[in-house]
């Protein structure tokens, strides 16, 4: 059943959505700041209009130089004044102030994606809304806020200078407004394609990110070494870089012909023709104008041309962009899980029958089903392997158990009890689980093992030596591993980061492990000696394992055999040899590779 689309909000909408969670975050970064770019903007503006008529008409008219020189002083103080508090405003204040938003922004963020249905990862649209969400954030944060300040300091510009222009003649403001009013539907269009480019561009540089995620990321610096791959990246990498130049100049040429068409119309046509014209002939012909005048309605009239196209075109343009990343982090944020809490707190006890009952699941987006009509129970403290060739359905069966998905069809029950009836946090507590593709932490090897903040250094060395972990640790449990937050951190081998996974199922005290491929990175001896441990120190848990090395399943009390989604062979390891059947096939394929000679 597809989702609902998600209804689109309006820009205001989500510019006012993005405000208020700044400044439920900090709300004296929001009003400070604004107090700030009043700050030290409007003043600097004021004097290029006041000031500087007042000099001039000063000296006009031959008054005291004393005069002109305390008002001269007078506005240098305040200039000086204003970018003193603007810049200690910002080195006490703003950094201090915008690391607390970000943290607080940040976590809710990682909250969401930490909660997030596995499933999510599986839809590209989304997953791609969802990094960009993630990534750009921080940068979504600092423009909302740039705009919001400034759209607030050009008002308060663009208000002062028109009441000064109003006193000195109606007509002139007439004229400025007339002319930047004229060209706004040019500078809206402009802006249109501004924005577009933005659009084509992003597009491009995503696809040259992948390059760059080749070229830093070490998963992928043996095959480039010791492979004839390079000259391949290389020229895929040339041919998306002129891929982009090549998008560049065809909006560059036609933006440079619309950027010039409105400074010239606007600032030659409009300020230095006609307003010069006007004020000229005011000042020389008629005499209404003083010299002070003539420069304070010049002054004015750029500063109020530059207001309209900010409040207008400019910040339509911006607040238009930024409306549609703050649209891609509200449908984040409300995407409600599928997977939801159920009424009952799940006990983490002794372990009980675990029931499936004809269960299927389906991926989105696929067509066939992955797991179809499945059943069977597994005792308490059984140890069972699930056996079969790639795509079966071995891991996805172990997936819905934990609820990482839940079935479209019959259900899952422990104890007799359908585990959509848990919440979703004791559910999982009763299983310690390793998957194929585990990953270590940036962490100390305690809260790798114990994966909390918390931990008995005792039991972690424990579990390490039952996994068959030998490698020594400077610091015990606290030994510092990768090297993203120490650099001296330990660094481990494949083997060596299996073991120190496999570890985390004997640390934790819980009635049913799951392991997937436990054995794959780990040669015969730690895989004979990593059975022993959990068939010795497992005999009060349920142990279900997925191995595709068959030599490790002989040991489970029961094998599920799966194919296409079905279990096809089900019994111990003898009683399927006898039955000569798949499973007894893919035995005998493995075993003749250590017989031949």
């Amino acid at each position: 059943m597809k989702e609902k689309t998600q209804k689109k909000h309006s820009t205001l909408s989500n510019i006012i959505y993005m405000l208020g969670m700044i400044f439920k975050a900090s709300p004296w970064l929001v009003i400070g700041g604004v107090f700030e770019q009043i700050v030290s903007c409007m003043p600097g503006r004021l004097i290029s209009v006041i000031g500087l008529k007042f000099i001039i008409d000063e000296v006009q008219k031959g008054s005291d130089p004393k005069k002109i020189i305390t008002g001269l002083i007078i506005m240098l103080a305040i200039i000086v004044a204003c970018e003193i508090f603007s810049t200690v405003f910002y080195e006490l204040f703003v950094h201090r102030e915008r690391e607390k938003l970000d943290l607080v922004i940040q976590s809710k963020f990682y909250r969401k994606a930490a909660d997030l249905d596995i499933a999510k990862y599986d839809d590209p649209g989304y997953y791609s809304d969802f990094i960009l969400s993630i990534e750009n954030i921080s940068d979504n944060l600092s423009h909302i806020l740039n705009l919001i300040k400034g759209y607030i300091e050009q008002i308060l510009s663009f208000t002062a200078i028109v009441a000064v222009m109003l006193t000195i003649d109606p007509v002139c403001l007439l004229i400025v407004l007339g002319t930047v009013v004229l060209f706004i539907p040019l500078g809206k269009y402009t802006g249109n394609l501004q924005t577009k480019r933005r659009e084509a561009v992003t597009e491009k540089h995503r696809k040259g990110d992948y390059f760059a995620r080749i070229f830093y990321l070490p998963d992928y610096a043996g095959e480039i070494r010791t492979s004839g791959i390079y000259p391949l990246l290389r020229k895929r990498f040339i041919e998306s870089a002129d891929d982009l130049i090549k998008t560049q100049n065809g909006f560059i040429r036609k933006l440079d012909g619309l950027f010039f068409i409105q400074e010239f119309s606007v600032q030659v046509v409009g300020f230095m023709l006609i307003l010069s014209l006007y004020i000229g002939y005011q000042t020389i012909v008629t005499g209404n104008m003083s010299a002070g005048d003539f420069v304070a309605t010049f002054n004015g009239a750029t500063q109020i041309g530059a207001s309209v196209l900010y409040l207008t075109v400019y910040s339509l343009r911006n607040f238009t962009e930024r409306s549609k990343m703050i649209e891609k982090c509200r449908s984040f944020l409300a995407v409600e899980n599928k997977i939801k809490d159920g009424p009952h707190k799940a006990v983490c006890g002794k372990p009980e029958t675990i029931s499936v009952k004809d269960i299927s699941f389906t991926y989105e987006g696929s067509e066939k089903e992955s797991i179809n009509g499945v059943s069977f129970e597994i005792k308490p403290c059984e140890k069972v392997a699930l056996v079969g060739y790639n795509g079966a359905g071995k891991t996805t069966l172990t997936n819905l158990l934990l609820r990482l998905y839940d079935v479209n069809n019959g259900s899952i029950e422990i104890g007799g009890r359908d585990i959509r009836e848990e919440t979703l946090a004791s559910h999982r507590a009763r299983f310690a689980a390793v998957f194929q593709d585990f990953r270590l932490f940036g962490a100390t090897v305690g809260e790798n093992v114990a994966l909390s903040p918390h931990y008995d250094k005792e039991r972690v060395l424990k579990a390490l030596e039952m996994a068959g972990f030998t490698k020594s640790l400077p610091d015990g449990a606290d030994t510092m591993l990768l090297r993203e937050f120490s650099d001296d951190g330990l660094m481990l081998s494949g083997g060596e980061q299996q073991k120190l996974a496999i570890a985390r199922v004997f640390y934790k005290e819980c009635p049913y492990i799951i392991l997937d491929e436990p054995s794959a990175n780990l040669d015969p001896v730690s895989e004979y000696e990593l059975n022993k441990a959990i068939s010795e120190s497992c005999t009060d848990r349920t142990v279900i394992f997925i191995s595709h090395r068959l030599s490790t399943t002989r040991h489970a009390d029961r094998i599920l055999m799966l194919e296409n989604g079905r279990i096809i062979e089900e019994g111990s390891h003898d009683e399927l040899m006898e039955k000569d059947g798949k499973y007894a096939y893919m035995f005998k394929l493995q075993a003749e590779k250590y017989t031949e000679s």
